[in-house]
């Protein structure tokens, strides 16, 4: 499937969408796997609940909001592949993070957790037809195509790694 158009997605989530240079969903789930593996398996122990200031997350809750996000976008890609007509509410993502708690968490296991929610999201978006990744359908009172919330996947990965880049890691 193509790249979204603009009118595939709300504008809040174009911020994601074209972090994306490839053009196709499928091909983007491949070439992007290689490196996310990789950056995940660099992250070091030494981070893991390091916070680049006071009330910041730490590199865990980080992690876990990005395994939280791809499962909520993914739940979402197939309630609208399934044709449900009911619109699904939002996600308040520093809600989930005071809940969620990683602290008898490591940071081996979140990355790892990480990997095997990425290699199942590849794989349903790989089970879908391209009639399907046409579907639109409402999250957060947005309406989006499943193909616009696969790239979403994608480009919110790819927002979190240049956060960790550039805030937590300094590479």
């Amino acid at each position: 499937m193509p790249k979204p158009a603009k009118t595939d997605a709300a504008s809040y989530y174009h911020k994601y969408i074209d972090l994306i240079a490839a053009d196709d969903l499928h091909e983007a789930f491949k070439q992007y796997a290689i490196t996310l593996d990789r950056f995940l398996d660099g992250l070091p122990d030494s981070k893991a609940d390091y916070a680049y200031d006071e009330g910041k997350w730490t590199v865990k809750q980080l992690l876990q909001h990005m395994i939280d996000a791809e499962r909520i976008f993914a739940h979402r890609a197939l309630w609208f592949a399934r044709k449900t007509p009911t619109a699904l509410s939002g996600f308040d993502e520093n809600e989930y993070a005071a809940i969620a708690d990683v602290s008898n968490r490591t940071l081996k296991s979140l990355v790892e957790e990480m990997k095997a929610v990425r290699r199942s999201t590849e794989f349903l978006f790989n089970s879908f037809s391209d009639k399907e990744l046409n579907t639109f359908g409402t999250a957060n009172t947005f309406d989006i195509t499943v193909n616009a919330l696969g790239f979403v996947i994608l480009g919110h990965v790819q927002h979190h790694k240049k956060i960790l880049k550039e805030r937590y890691l300094q590479l």
